[in-house]
């Protein structure tokens, strides 16, 4: 147990492979990353044996910025017999934990595009060998650890588990969303992936619910003003461009043609605030504290664009800038994840813990 697996965005190995060499060496759990480029993982090999399960369970999974997914290696198999791949993952299982369910997973890449229709015809017949022979329970358990088969061939492949409640509950660490037909633009999926990622689905109904309102700064077209209206909100689109007819005609939407850096509002009635404007991460950053401090919204959702050079750096650098506006004022949490929407980007999310939990009902 002295490997890590991350699954991340193809072309951001690097960028995965710097964030948890810095966090595991923060934990006391020295070691180095193995990366090849667009490769869609990063294995990171610790120095000492027990560390690679001690990061699968103290390591925050929801704080990595560029981890699809994170899971202990248990091992890694070559040169599996094409006839009887079950066989050799079932006696290398032996002595791990025993898991309540099974994923069967491959790289987001061309490759493992071709994969992913072996992997999905491999997860029945697994999940009843791995049962039949102890690996798995006899039923699916949420409460222990998740076993994942992480082919990188056909006849290759890193058998590990990951932590209920460290982990991505999706499949390859990948919501599966449908562009909704009458959606202005394909942005839209960025902010429902969002709400996903960063709002526990129980609290929906509380916090992504009819009678709030939403700033949409950047609007146009619409495609997250689109997810706003979707739920019952009110919003104000900010944009210079025009938005979509089909969310005017809703009755829900208020459209200002004016500067995204320069609006405020007038009340302070405005629970949500998203943001995708192409900018410079400093000047989104600055605009968003502005927003929280002054108490102009709750919550926030926005994007921060990256450059092409030094992309986990500047992704630190604006998030510490951040924090360190919003600590003025205290209370704040900040969470960012480069989504699977995303793409040279990463998504923030910005909250006030207290105030959420005044939404939630009373038992």
């Amino acid at each position: 147990m002295k490997q890590l697996l991350i699954y991340c965005r193809p072309g951001f190995e690097k960028e995965a492979a710097a964030e948890i060499q810095e966090r595991a060496g923060q934990m006391g759990c020295p070691g180095f990353a193995r990366t090849k480029d667009n490769s869609g993982y990063v294995v990171y090999e610790c120095f000492q044996p027990e560390d690679g399960d001690l990061l699968g369970r103290k390591l925050p999974f929801r704080e990595l910025i560029f981890a699809r997914q994170m899971l202990v290696v248990w091992a890694e198999l070559n040169d599996l017999p094409l006839d009887d791949r079950i066989s050799p993952i079932i006696d290398a299982a032996e002595g791990m934990p025993l898991c309540g369910d099974i994923r069967v997973e491959t790289a987001d890449t061309n490759d493992g595009k071709e994969l992913s229709k072996f992997c999905r015809k491999f997860t029945v017949p697994a999940r009843q060998a791995l049962r039949g022979k102890g690996v798995l329970t006899r039923a699916e358990a949420r409460n222990r650890p998740t076993l994942h088969l992480f082919f990188t061939a056909n006849n290759k492949v890193m058998l590990g588990y990951s932590y209920s409640y460290n982990q991505s509950p999706f499949h390859m660490g990948i919501p599966r969303l449908r562009f909704p037909a009458d959606a202005p633009s394909r942005s839209s999926l960025k902010l429902e992936e969002a709400f996903h990622v960063f709002i526990p689905r129980e609290e929906w109904d509380t916090r992504l619910t009819s009678g709030m309102r939403g700033v949409d700064l950047g609007a146009a077209p619409g495609g997250w003003t689109y997810q706003l209206v979707a739920r019952g909100m009110m919003v104000t689109a900010i944009d210079n461009g025009p938005m979509a007819d089909s969310l005017m005609e809703t009755g829900q939407v208020k459209h200002y043609r004016e500067d995204g850096f320069k609006w405020r509002p007038s009340r302070k009635n405005t629970y949500w605030l998203v943001c995708d404007m192409v900018d410079k991460p400093a000047r989104v950053v600055a605009l968003m504290a502005d927003w929280l401090l002054a108490e102009d919204c709750q919550e926030a959702i926005f994007n921060l664009k990256l450059p092409m050079k030094k992309r986990y750096a500047e992704a630190v650098h604006n998030l510490q800038q951040l924090q360190e506006k919003l600590d003025q004022l205290g209370g704040f949490q900040v969470q960012a994840k480069q989504l699977y929407h995303d793409r040279e980007e990463i998504t923030v999310h910005v909250c006030q813990p207290r105030k959420v939990a005044k939404l939630q009902p009373k038992d």
